[in-house]
């Protein structure tokens, strides 16, 4: 519930026209989501603007309207009141961050390279087995996402934990500034989103950004298996907590004795605690690791922590297995960058099967001047993984000549251009049979799962 001088007041904008005790329950920038006496915001994106459906949400029942100046848009309606902002994508940002200033609610915030969606869900997962909690759904983690999940911020909720996302630099700082968190996990720093982060240092320096922005107890969890979060670790920062595998790096929280168990995970915490994950993938501990820390800060004991991991399910398109017709698939078309595609391919090396291992690589994006040598490298290293591999682009191309410098067998390389025909020669030309094994996997444009659709 919102009042129309808090909006204003958040905003910093002008009122143009107000109703007497108007009524603001949400907010909205969607007319085909809105609720009755939600304040419609007009945000102008890449591909639509929220001005030309101000009457859509005025008959949907919106009670405020929040648009800029410019154009044509109406700015008065019977029983609506009207606020005027320079931009109103900041005004979202601008009324997260004031419902976030409310309540005295703490927010958890995650960020890194890969497995920040995961993190998220398992710290979610095992808080909500005490404490009711508000978190981003899905991967909603940017400048529209994250508010619009801050926004529903209410008494009612105990604990916060959001993801935060990133692909150009001042992102991760904007919206640490909107959320204020007084916990920040970075998961790894890894190469991704190159094309705009230039190199892993920016990645780095974009990443850390989260932990620079801590309000108190300002504490900071980090990888200390990281080559560049190692560097930030040190005895003098007594609010870091560290995590890893082993107890090389003086890990507050350590993982050991990991064993493989088909599609399963087992691993010990602090070389007592025993936990299972629903995952072949290894780099997942760390997610887990920081999901335990998350819960013991919180003051969860150990053997709820562990029910709780043992009956995650992990989300949907990251190394999730899956049967067609007996045949076994990974799919992890999620998204693609260099670090999780060794992580891919590592799963697929030593995941046993009596038949063949065939590998369905779609581009890697937003890599920048990097592209055409992290493809070539994949090939190099896919060879020793699979038995066939199909790639689907144009600079995967590439990865099927890394493949061959490897001396992979010509006759199980399948270039394509789409998706279709990748299908094809994957459901006809090769003729699966029970015990092979395939994995798809690329970055989110190229729309791999599409794969899976008969």
């Amino acid at each position: 519930m919102f009042r129309v001088n808090e909006l204003v007041e958040a905003t910093k904008g002008r009122l143009i026209s107000q109703v007497e005790n108007t009524i603001i329950r949400g907010i909205s920038i969607d007319t085909r989501t809105i609720h009755p006496q939600d304040a419609f915001i007009a945000i102008k994106g890449n591909n639509f603007d929220g001005h030309d459906f101000i009457d859509e949400a005025i008959k949907k029942g919106a009670s405020c309207i929040i648009k800029e100046p410019a154009g044509k848009a109406k700015d008065k309606a019977p029983g609506v009141t009207f606020i005027e902002v320079r931009d109103t994508i900041k005004a979202l940002g601008d009324i997260a961050r004031f419902q976030r200033r409310k309540f005295n609610t703490p927010v958890i915030a995650v960020t890194g390279s890969n497995g920040k969606t995961t993190a998220k869900e398992m710290i979610a997962h095992i808080l909500s087995r005490k404490f009711k909690v508000l978190k981003n759904e899905g991967t909603k983690n940017n400048h529209i996402g994250l508010p619009l999940t801050l926004v529903k911020l209410n008494g009612s909720y105990d604990i916060t934990v959001l993801e935060v996302g990133t692909n150009h630099f001042g992102e991760v700082e904007y919206l640490t500034r909107i959320c204020q968190p007084n916990i920040g996990i970075i998961t790894n720093v890894g190469s991704s989103h190159l094309e705009y982060l230039r190199d892993l240092k920016g990645v780095f320096r974009e990443k850390y950004k989260i932990v620079e922005n801590l309000e108190k107890p300002y504490i900071g969890i980090l990888n200390a298996d990281d080559n560049l979060l190692k560097r930030k670790i040190s005895p003098k920062h007594k609010k870091t907590i560290i995590l890893g595998f082993g107890m090389k790096n003086h890990c507050d929280f350590f993982a050991s004795y990991i064993r493989n168990v088909i599609d399963k995970l087992e691993f010990c915490v602090n070389q007592k605690y025993k936990f299972t994950l629903k995952t072949p993938g290894y780099y997942n501990i760390y997610n887990a690791l920081a999901a335990i820390t998350v819960a013991r800060i919180f003051g969860i004991a150990y053997k709820d922590i562990i029910l709780r991991l043992n009956t995650f399910d992990f989300p949907q398109s990251r190394l999730k297995f899956m049967e067609l017709d007996s045949i076994k698939f990974i799919d992890d078309t999620y998204n693609s960058n260099p670090p999780s595609l060794s992580q891919a391919l590592d799963v697929l090396a030593n995941f046993r099967t009596s038949g063949r291992k065939i590998f369905v690589m779609g581009d890697m994006l937003e890599l920048g001047s990097y592209k055409k040598s992290f493809h070539y490298q994949a090939g190099q290293e896919a060879a020793g993984c699979c038995d066939v591999l199909i790639t689907v682009g144009n600079l995967s191309k590439l990865a099927a000549k890394g493949a061959m410098a490897s001396r992979f067998d010509t006759k199980n390389i399948f270039t394509c251009q789409t998706i279709t025909q990748a299908r094809k020669i994957l459901f006809s030309r090769l003729s699966l049979k029970k015990g092979d094994l395939v994995l798809v996997k690329g970055s989110r444009l190229m729309k791999m799962e599409e794969i899976f659709k008969s």
